[in-house]
């Protein structure tokens, strides 16, 4: 039977076992997806230590991602642009790692918008300088868009980012200060939210809609609640809005065909599964 895990430190409130173990259900694959909760100071550990426990792989979520990348063997191009691991597997004997934030990301804005969206944004909006913002413009970057702005309340931050990740694309990326944030507003026709600002439990994120353009786009990366105020705003001011469970349902992607050896597909009855899972425990 093969075996896979999702490691962090909390992880007791992971939905990854119900999106993994829907698609073993649904392919009727032997397997089992667990959750382990591992403190930092024993992480290296496990990291070498898993496959002895039969596992062919996993996930990591927070605070372990940098930590894993720093343990692999071998990462692909996205984890190295990223400097942080959430997939790991054994192939031919050697411990690799691969960063699938991006690519949950992005098919998620292909999967709500539709094919081709990225041709009317030329300008993009990225709230937050953190892990999550960096998996986000380094996906951003790879499309056919213009500039992308990066606002950060400590703007040393955001200018961190932007110096790791400009070298990768010929995309302008700008660091900017959460103050000047009216500024970027007008031109913005894709906002995304990376911050835990309108996670239940933290303040809503303040910024003025009525400045942004009729057609933009805004996204938030929080899942609970599903609609954040955020997005409640944006849809009060008539404009098209994507939520975050889609990027958490699409990252899970190429992990599972890599220990099960299928490719699942997110579909309607899945997503349904996970919003009545977060219903029932708010």
């Amino acid at each position: 039977m093969k075996k896979a895990f999702v490691v962090g430190h909390p992880i007791k409130h992971s939905r990854s076992p119900l999106i993994h173990g829907f698609w073993l259900k649904q392919h009727g694959i032997a397997g089992s997806y667990e959750r382990i909760d591992v403190e930092p100071v024993n992480f290296g550990r496990f990291l070498r230590n898993f496959h002895e426990q039969g596992f062919a792989g996993g996930n990591v979520t927070i605070p372990h991602k940098e930590t894993a990348f720093a343990g692999v063997t071998r990462r692909t191009e996205r984890a190295e642009r990223l400097k942080a691991v959430n997939t790991l597997w054994i192939e031919n004997g050697v411990l690799w790692g691969d960063n699938t934030d991006v690519l949950g990301f992005m098919a998620n804005l292909d999967q709500s918008l539709g094919t081709g969206w990225e041709q009317a944004v030329d300008n993009v909006l990225v709230l937050g300088a953190g892990g999550a913002a960096r998996g986000i413009v380094a996906g951003l970057q790879d499309r056919p868009m213009k500039r992308i702005v990066v606002a950060n309340r400590t703007v040393s931050k955001a200018e961190d980012l932007v110096r790791d990740l400009e070298r990768y694309s010929a995309v302008k990326l700008e660091a900017l200060a959460w103050d000047e944030l009216d500024r970027a507003l007008p031109t913005s026709q894709l906002i995304v939210n990376t911050t835990s600002l309108g996670m239940a439990g933290q303040p809503p994120i303040l910024i003025d809609l009525a400045k942004v353009p009729g057609n933009a786009v805004v996204s938030d990366i929080v899942y609970v609640p599903l609609k954040t105020p955020l997005l409640a705003a944006a849809e009060a001011h008539g404009l098209r809005t994507v939520d975050g469970l889609g990027m958490l349902l699409h990252q899970a992607v190429p992990g599972f065909e890599r220990w099960f050896g299928v490719r699942p597909e997110v579909t309607p009855d899945l997503r349904a599964l996970i919003v009545a899972d977060i219903e029932s425990a708010t």
